[in-house]
């Protein structure tokens, strides 16, 4: 059972990879803290589940990190930046700065 499971799920994930860095992306699915006004009022900071489905494009730069062996904070910055451009920024259109 281990040989023929060691050899068929690199095929798996290697697909798993094609398809996200070419076609659907990645969803992700985390939990953040942000707000924008001030303590006491409906637009105050608290934590929220946020689940985004980043581009193809997004996936491509997280998975190259992620198997160059990038650190923990490299990821965690472009799995931030990939979450912000699509939620914040509407794909690159919105609010640039944010």
């Amino acid at each position: 059972m281990k040989e023929t499971e060691s050899e068929w799920q690199p095929q798996v994930r290697a697909q798993a990879r094609q398809r996200a860095t070419s076609s659907s992306g990645l969803v992700i699915s985390c939990r953040t803290y942000f707000g924008f006004g001030s303590y006491g009022t409906s637009d105050a900071g608290r934590v929220r589940d946020l689940t985004v489905a980043v581009s193809p494009s997004h996936a491509a730069l997280i998975l190259a990190e992620r198997e160059q062996r990038a650190t923990d904070s490299d990821l965690h910055e472009a799995v931030a930046e990939a979450i912000a451009d699509t939620y914040f920024r509407q794909g690159g259109g919105g609010c640039a700065d944010l």
